[in-house]
């Protein structure tokens, strides 16, 4: 399991990136340690966050990076993960914002809460249309002068916007995108194949992708209607049940008919082998969900396994 750089960046992490969306809501804070403990005694680094994780819930506010930054407390090894967060989520503001004030402000709020000085990789979390990207850009500019931030990344962009970003950067000497977090898995490939993984790959960015498993779709518990409330989050894989998805269930069927890993470890492999991506994220919500996770991080498939799988998806 070879490492894997982020774009242009000093940082090497390993092909899993933790999700931590479940933090603070269906994973308790008892629990989301013994995760995150697991995690990185699996040797892996990589734990995504939000600033807007987990306001959905009745009562949250920004759970994750308050609870990741209790267990960095506790364990003391800031110094030994890569923490990834992301801003300009509506965070009761009425808008998804990039405006500078709102960065510059925002950036301390997660500091705070994640207990530490500096973040690894901040990503502007949704295009905001409403405000240049040179201002977005030189916002991030001024962290990175001040140690705050180290990289840049930007999610759910689509190729022109992120190719007006990164001629921004080049032309006005301003911080570069390093990598692209774009909704990408074997049933929705249009957020990052064709022209966004052209150009990722053509400007050295790293893809690190999330739906990962879509929303729990891919490992292979939800096959019916009656199956949607197997879990919290079953109702998110409704939308998967057609004959795309049953076509797919069935090819993952086959794969781990010959291979005895699980579905879901087989929907990882089969993402780590295409070109531009660094590593999927995926969350857990017990330690033995986490295993499979690294299972699949650690699973290289067969090409004629892939091609199956890559033309089910079509």
């Amino acid at each position: 399991m070879a490492n894997r750089r982020l774009g242009r960046t000093d940082i090497e992490i390993a092909p899993l990136v933790l999700g931590t969306n479940v933090v603070g809501w269906t994973a308790d804070e008892k629990t989301s340690f013994e995760v995150l403990d697991a995690f990185v005694a699996e040797g892996f680094t990589a734990i995504d966050t939000a600033d807007s994780y987990s306001r959905w819930v009745p009562g949250n506010d920004s759970e994750s990076e308050k609870i990741i930054g209790r267990w960095m407390k506790a364990r003391g090894n800031r110094s030994k993960v890569h923490i990834f967060t992301k801003v300009g989520s509506d965070m009761g503001q009425g808008k998804k914002d990039l405006s500078a004030k709102w960065i510059l402000e925002e950036v301390e709020a997660s500091l705070k809460r994640l207990q530490t000085d500096y973040i690894d990789l901040y990503q502007s979390h949704w295009p905001d249309p409403t405000v240049k990207q040179e201002e977005t850009l030189s916002a991030y500019d001024k962290l990175i002068s001040e140690g705050k931030v180290r990289h840049i990344g930007a999610s759910n962009y689509d190729a022109p916007l992120l190719a007006e970003a990164l001629k921004l950067s080049q032309e006005k000497g301003l911080p570069r995108y390093q990598t692209l977090q774009n909704e990408f898995n074997l049933y929705t490939r249009d957020k990052y194949e064709g022209a966004v993984q052209d150009l990722v790959v053509k400007e050295g960015l790293s893809c690190i992708c999330y739906y990962s498993l879509a929303a729990g779709f891919l490992t292979g518990k939800y096959r019916s209607e009656k199956d949607l409330g197997k879990s919290p989050r079953g109702k998110g894989a409704a939308k998967y049940l057609d004959e795309k998805g049953k076509r797919i269930l069935a090819a993952l069927d086959k794969v781990a008919g010959s291979t005895g890993a699980a579905h879901a470890e087989i929907a990882l492999a089969w993402i780590n082998a295409q070109p531009g991506i660094a590593a999927p994220i995926a969350s857990a919500t017990s330690v033995r969900q986490l295993k499979s996770l690294v299972r699949g991080a650690r699973l290289t498939l067969s090409e004629e396994d892939e091609k199956l799988l890559t033309d089910a998806g079509r």
